[in-house]
């Protein structure tokens, strides 16, 4: 186990930088999720971290010793990729061996090491088939079981359950999970699934544009998004954001709709300021359907538009128009709605967000 420290890290094709100047440190024994869109930064710095990229300014530190310079099998560290890359003629034993092979192991560590990583991922009875005779699950935890025989100090997955269907992505994660629980390594973790980063690790790290917009546990970047993109990247449905202008007491939309001004924003902003206004699905919701508890005192109630709704068993995710555009709820506990159907919406304020027009960034703090 080691941690992981950027300073400062910059990446350049030719004249056109990529990833500009970050800074992250992971603790060891972390495990770190990079997330956002494509094209963000996220595998490149990845990549940096393996020594798969140069890096073009800034110092890259593992376990306290810096690593710019060393080639990937210097940095004691192992990485999963999003294509399983195994061996299609050797055995998931040979496969998950080969690399201490290569490094001139004795056969007794190899056998040792191999069984150890079968015993941790439920492989064993799997060591002699062939990856044709495998899963895609299967095979992305023979990937899995190949880093871990090295035993580094470092893993790195990059995107490793994209090529999986939903319910093997759900399973996998879960494996994932148990992993780290049992290996106890740094694990860094590249995904554009803002799922998969919320419900595995420590921390997230989400980037865009080459730059870190916000660093905090899952709760922390859920409940406090630092900027408008987080808020609207984070959560699933997302938040719904609209701009508006402060006006007496009162935030106003472009087609003329309002609501009040929630209570904790009352002192951070001024008449005539422009402002995106966001609240998540969680806290707009039919009245008496939502979680908000009984003693909130900022809930705001609006009679509303059905446009659609989309019923997923336990709760239902209703579509309402609002600003002349949908604005979505989450309906617990859920009753048949009909399409253009008036339903009264209960807002609860207190759980709402402000963000700057001009910077993006939150006007909480």
């Amino acid at each position: 186990m080691a941690p992981v420290s950027l300073r400062k890290i910059v990446k350049r094709y030719g004249n056109v930088e990529v990833v500009h100047g970050i800074d992250l440190d992971v603790a060891d024994g972390e495990f770190v999720a990079l997330v956002g869109p494509s094209g963000c930064g996220k595998s490149t710095t990845l990549r940096m971290i393996a020594g798969l990229e140069d890096i073009s300014g800034g110092l890259l530190e593992i376990g306290g010793k810096t690593v710019n310079d060393l080639p990937p099998r210097a940095r004691n560290i192992s990485m999963v990729f999003q294509s399983y890359a195994l061996y299609p003629h050797m055995t998931v034993r040979e496969n998950m061996g080969f690399s201490l092979k290569i490094a001139k192991r004795p056969q007794a560590e190899i056998d040792e090491r191999v069984a150890e990583a079968a015993g941790i991922l439920d492989m064993k009875p799997l060591l002699e088939r062939r990856p044709s005779q495998l899963s895609g699950g299967q095979r992305q935890r023979v990937a899995m079981g190949r880093a871990i025989v090295r035993q580094p100090e470092v893993f790195l997955f990059d995107e490793p359950l994209s090529n999986l269907d939903a319910k093997l992505r759900t399973q996998m994660r879960t494996e994932i999970k148990k992993l780290h629980a049992k290996v106890k390594s740094t694990i860094i973790y590249v995904t554009h699934d803002q799922v998969e980063a919320m419900t595995l690790s420590d921390r997230i790290v989400i980037m865009r544009d080459g730059h870190i917009e916000q660093i905090g546990t899952p709760d922390e970047v859920f409940r406090f998004p630092a900027t408008r993109f987080v808020a609207g990247f984070i959560g699933s449905p997302p938040m719904n954001l609209e701009e508006a202008t402060v006006d007496d007491g009162k935030l106003v939309f472009n087609s003329g709709d309002s609501l009040p001004l929630p209570v904790q924003f009352r002192q951070r902003v001024t008449a005539g300021q422009k402002v995106v206004f966001g609240l998540r699905p969680d806290d707009i919701y039919p009245a008496g359907h939502g979680l908000s508890s009984a003693a909130a005192t900022d809930i705001h109630q609006l009679d509303l538009p059905v446009s659609i709704t989309e019923p997923l068993g336990n709760e239902t995710l209703v579509f309402v128009e609002f600003n002349k555009r949908d604005w979505v709820s989450r309906m617990l506990n859920p009753k048949a709605l009909a399409t253009g159907e008036k339903v009264t919406m209960s807002l609860d304020l207190s759980q709402a967000h402000l963000f700057s027009t001009e910077t993006g960034r939150t006007l909480r703090d």
